[in-house]
């Protein structure tokens, strides 16, 4: 049933023994609800059974309760969750808002359990946070089924253009038997009215016996040659279509010749290749990294010194002359922060300048091998393209094999019959001409003339007929022509979908975290934090005894120093606040690229003590401009927060 999720009316919760909850009842207005109190006052077992009622996995029956349900009042409509506890194990049941639990689990129910959220806090890949609801095998199915749906609609094609090339001739094979008949329809009639005269001036003139025989001969004379001319008709038919098959044989076999074979040394060697550089491409990348905390830390270092070496120099009573001689003179020292001893300044700043000439040469390296793996792939892309269509050019010429053995085995058998009708006709016709040699009479000569061009004008309209039916077929077939190829386009455009789509919703995913991050970075004030974000990359694991490339999502921290350095630091080093709010933003991205918000319009969050409560206030704020119901759960300091004037409105509700 689909629904409209666009939030018009509060909703109402319904809970019996869920969590640590006996009854209550609360409403939910569409914004910002916070519940608020102190700990252990029933408010996140309040968020399990509402997150029961929405499709969750996190309601639970209270301990000593035999049975529990949670309810949800929304829009007229009514979702239930019911749970029942029976031997040792508890049964649930009832029909929740939304039937896919790993939705409602991953993104809509933020407590502190909650897999992404745990993710960020353990340091565990953020892709599969991300993408777990995405059923690649599904889409390889979908996929290979829509790759035979085109494969028998170009089959289907290719058919019909052989239809097509037929049309020309059928047509000029109709109008040339058209003009026949109208000529033999003609001679019929001057033979017949000629026969009438002769029969009215003397209508004993032909014997009646003899003339009945001859009609019947004449009869089985007609009745042999129908059939002739149509096992004629049928082998010319077979010859054309064994004519047309050998042509598009010919066809499929060029071009079949004209696609190399698959090099697979080559491709082997090519996606060797890939992964020997992407393993290089990520040294590389790790060694940028690496060089860039180095510098940054020397960069660092050698700021925070500076104010000394001024101090030292300062103590000199020379003018200022002396000083500048000194400087010059590369008497400016330092202790070193590695090996403690007094070394000078332009030392440590010329290691520096080579540590950053090693990054930039490194960074041009792992740029040059990033162009050579593109360039590798779209060989590997080109070589498999090419085995696709021999292959499927290999099966098309053992069908036309096929099909061609069976056009000959139908033209031998067709000429088998055609030589013994024409046996037939040949006897037929000599008894014909005995019984002429018999009676010559002009009136039985006229008669045989009229039998002869009667059965002439029926083979003639028979053979009309058959190929305007033909023509009829072909163009109503050729009708379908333009519908296949809609269709194979749209076949093509959701192959081009689904080859895509993992990688669009990665790329929606990545660019959705970084810009939701940047803009609630800026606006909670963590200054020491220059930027957080995700970056896809690749790395090679062993599974199943061989090395195989996996996907994966880097986190990245840039941090800014007192002095306003800016370097590059490491998840492991982020604060609790900072994380959970990491947490919160991954999990937001996975809501709106999944557009959980159209299916599930709730949000509920929990266990966010380690967030202050200024910053907490502008996160809620910026969460509701994308969730219609949020849910947050709040302990009273924090909610002292809310009562700025310029904090959001919330509905509050003390007391569950």
């Amino acid at each position: 049933m689909t629904r409209d999720r666009r939030p018009s009316a509060s909703a109402t919760v319904r809970v019996e023994n869920i969590g640590g909850i006996d009854e209550t009842t609360v409403s939910l207005s569409p914004g910002i609800t916070a519940l608020i109190g102190p700990n252990a006052t029933n408010r996140t077992s309040f968020l399990q059974a509402l997150a029961g009622a929405l499709g969750g996995t996190r309601v639970t029956l209270k301990g000593d309760s035999r049975e529990g349900r949670v309810s949800l009042a929304l829009d007229g409509e009514r979702y239930t969750r019911r749970l029942e506890r029976e031997d040792g194990s508890v049964d649930v049941a009832g029909e929740p808002y939304l039937e896919d639990p790993e939705l409602v689990d991953l993104y809509a129910v933020l407590l502190e359990d909650n897999e992404v959220r745990r993710a960020v806090r353990e340091d565990e890949d953020l892709r599969d946070a991300i993408m777990r609801p995405i059923d690649t095998e599904a889409i390889r199915r979908e996929i290979g089924t829509l790759v035979d749906e085109r494969k028998e609609i170009d089959e289907e094609l290719d058919r019909l253009d052989v239809l097509a090339e037929e049309l020309p001739e059928l047509e000029a094979e109709r109008r040339g038997l058209a003009e026949e008949l109208e000529e033999v329809e003609g001679r019929l009639e001057e033979k017949r009215a000629r026969r009438d005269r002769i029969e009215a001036e003397a209508p004993d003139r032909a014997g009646a016996g003899l003339e009945d025989e001859l009609d019947e001969e004449l009869r089985a004379l007609r009745e042999a040659r129908t059939d002739l001319e149509r096992v004629e008709d049928d082998l010319s038919i077979e010859r054309k279509s064994l004519e047309s098959l050998a042509e598009e044989r010919d066809r499929v076999e060029e071009r079949y010749e004209s696609i190399p074979a698959a090099d697979e040394e080559r491709l082997a060697v090519v996606e060797e290749r890939v992964a020997t550089l992407r393993d290089r491409k990520r040294s590389l990348e790790s060694t940028v990294s690496e060089l860039q905390r180095v510098i940054g830390f020397n960069e660092t270092r050698l700021e925070e010194s500076g104010p000394g070496l001024l101090d030292g120099l300062e103590g000199d009573t020379g003018d200022d002359g002396a000083v500048t001689d000194r400087l010059l003179s590369g008497e400016a020292t330092v202790t070193c922060w590695t090996c403690g001893s007094e070394v000078q300044r332009s030392r440590i700043d010329g290691m520096v300048e080579q540590l950053r000439t090693l990054r930039r040469r490194k960074g041009e390296e792992r740029n040059e091998v990033a162009e050579e793996i593109d360039e590798l792939a779209e060989e590997i892309d080109g070589i498999e393209e090419r085995r696709e269509e021999r292959d499927r050019l290999a099966t098309r010429l053992e069908e036309l094999a096929d099909e061609l053995d069976r056009r000959e085995a139908n033209v031998a058998r067709l000429e088998e019959r055609r030589e013994q009708l024409e046996e037939r006709v040949a006897e037929r016709e000599r008894a014909v001409a005995e019984l002429e040699d018999a009676r010559t009479d002009e009136l039985l000569a006229l008669q045989r003339e009229v039998s002869e061009l009667a059965f002439e004008r029926d083979r003639v309209a028979d053979r009309l007929e058959d190929v305007e039916s033909e023509i009829e077929g072909i163009e109503s077939e050729l009708e379908t022509r333009e519908g296949l190829e809609d269709r194979r386009d749209a076949v093509s455009d959701e192959l081009t979908e689904l080859r895509t789509r993992i990688d669009r919703i990665e790329t929606d995913a990545v660019e959705g975290f970084n810009s939701h991050m940047e803009a609630l970075l800026d606006r909670l004030g963590y200054d020491n934090i220059e930027r957080i974000w995700i970056e896809p990359a690749e790395r090679s694991v062993r599974e199943g005894g061989q090395r195989v490339t996996e996907r994966t999502f880097d986190l990245h921290v840039v941090r800014r120093s007192g002095t306003g350095t800016t370097y590059e630091d490491t998840v492991e080093h982020l604060s609790e606040s900072e994380r959970e709010l990491v947490g919160l933003v991954v999990a937001l991205a996975g809501y709106l690229v999944h557009d959980v918000r159209e299916r599930v319009p709730f949000m509920l969050l929990d266990s966010l003590e380690m967030i202050d409560g200024e910053r907490l206030v502008d996160l809620v704020d910026y969460l509701e401009e994308y969730v219609p119901y949020l849910i947050v759960v709040l302990l009273p300091d924090h909610a002292a927060a809310f009562d700025r004037p310029e904090a959001p409105a919330v509905d509050r509700i003390t007391e569950i």
